[in-house]
């Protein structure tokens, strides 16, 4: 049987809710499931919480033969089991998987930090342009007036020397 591990769709309009199910793969989009592995939340806006997998699950039956499809492949690669499937493909043993995945893992969280970093440092920096660009127009208005009352006073001035003499 070809099977394929994709997304069941059982959110209401609007608010798409998926699981993630192992199924023939000449059913329906919402057919009877052969077995559920997980679940995904797009509107959830933490993206490392909003989905959950069966990581034992799925990696029995992709040594069965199932396919993934792309959405359930970039979660599998998000939590890092894309790489340990990759690495039981080439033969390597358990205690070797569990080292490779766990460095995978600490350099994940270091490339997370520095992207939440990035982010806060460029939301500060439009903050401090913003912030100049706003004061500007206000320190314009307040000198244009200060500068049109001498301008006004100054030909009263002429206006006066001249019968002075």
């Amino acid at each position: 049987m070809a099977t394929k591990i994709r997304l069941k769709r059982i959110g209401r309009r609007n608010r798409p809710f998926y699981r993630i199910i192992i199924i023939d793969s000449r059913k329906r989009r919402d057919g009877s499931a052969i077995e559920q592995v997980g679940w995904y939340n797009p509107i959830e806006s933490n993206k490392e919480k909003n989905y959950a997998l069966k990581e034992d699950k799925i990696l029995e039956w992709l040594k069965l033969g199932a396919q993934v499809t792309d959405p359930v492949n970039k979660l599998m690669k998000r939590s890092g089991l894309s790489y340990r499937w990759h690495l039981m493909k080439q033969g390597l043993s358990e205690k070797e998987i569990d080292k490779a995945v766990e460095e995978w893992k600490k350099e994940r969280d270091k490339v997370i930090q520095d992207r939440i970093k990035a982010n806060e440092a460029k939301k500060e920096k439009v903050k401090a342009e913003k912030a100049p660009a706003e004061e500007a127009p206000a320190e314009e208005a307040e000198e244009t007036p200060a500068e049109e009352a001498p301008a006004d006073k100054a030909p009263a001035e002429e206006a006066e020397e001249p019968p002075a003499e």
